[in-house]
């Protein structure tokens, strides 16, 4: 495989690693400002990537279709959207700053909840990173290299502070620093295995790219709408999860556009 597709879907799963590191540097948990902070840094990131490296991309590949081009955009961000509902229905797993866990009834210990849930949260991430490199080793998906290393920075930008938020906690509920920082990193290992799996199927995507790139922006959103933006809301009224929003947009959307 060409190395620059390998170490493309290899960078968010270095940002997630080297958020996770954080716990062997800070003495105490992140404070629910810094999390608000951080929560609303990555919603921004994922909005934006949606939309310029995923939306867009996907809509401009079916010009052809005239006034219809909008079609597989909406046929398979729907499919996104609801196959994250379903892993979510399907799956237990806790989310940060909460006590009750979500999906079916399970016996599974409070960390490894956790753990589930980041690792929900990575997987249309994963497959993101995936589709669009796809599209590029197609060389038929109007995606460049610089588009999809775009994708990837900014996915890996805003793993590093996920990966600090589920190490840390992970280490004040009792974990030592080395199992936090493992577990930070298993997390975000769906992430690159997602992306592979992709990529060795791109010649039997290439002619459902248009579904396949909306499809990764609904789960995505999927994933802001449902658990991002009401942790960055939950508590004290506070506008810093606003503006890190704002700031995490400008950058992908700077980053989309700058490399593209």
């Amino acid at each position: 495989m060409d190395q620059t597709i390998l170490m493309g879907i290899l960078i968010p799963f270095i940002g997630t690693a080297a958020g996770a590191g954080c716990v062997f540097f800070m003495k105490h948990n992140l404070s629910r400002t810094v999390e608000r902070a951080l929560m609303g840094f990555a919603s921004g990131v994922m909005v934006a990537a949606s939309i310029w490296s995923l939306l867009i991309p996907a809509m401009e590949q079916c010009v052809e279709m005239g006034k219809m081009a909008f079609l597989p955009s909406v046929i398979g961000f729907w499919i996104g959207i609801l196959f994250l509902l379903f892993l979510d229905s399907v799956t237990p797993h806790l989310h940060l700053n909460s006590e009750e866990a979500e999906g079916p009834h399970s016996r599974l210990k409070k960390t490894t909840m956790m753990v589930l849930a980041v690792t929900l949260h990575n997987i249309p991430e994963g497959m993101a990173v995936g589709v669009v490199y796809a599209g590029y080793r197609s060389g038929s998906a109007l995606i460049t290299a610089g588009g999809a290393l775009a994708l990837a920075l900014g996915i890996a930008i805003q793993n590093f502070p996920e990966g600090a938020i589920i190490s840390m906690p992970l280490h004040a509920e009792g974990k030592s620093k080395a199992e936090a920082f493992g577990l930070g990193v298993l997390s975000g290992a769906v992430e690159p295995i997602g992306a592979l799996l992709t990529i060795l199927a791109s010649k039997a995507i290439t002619p459902f790219m248009p579904y396949f790139l909306s499809f990764a922006a609904g789960a995505m959103l999927y994933v802001v709408v449902e658990e991002l933006i009401p942790e960055m809301s939950e508590g004290e009224h506070s506008n810093i999860g606003v503006l890190m929003f704002a700031l995490g947009f400008t950058l992908m959307m700077t980053l989309d556009v700058a490399l593209g």
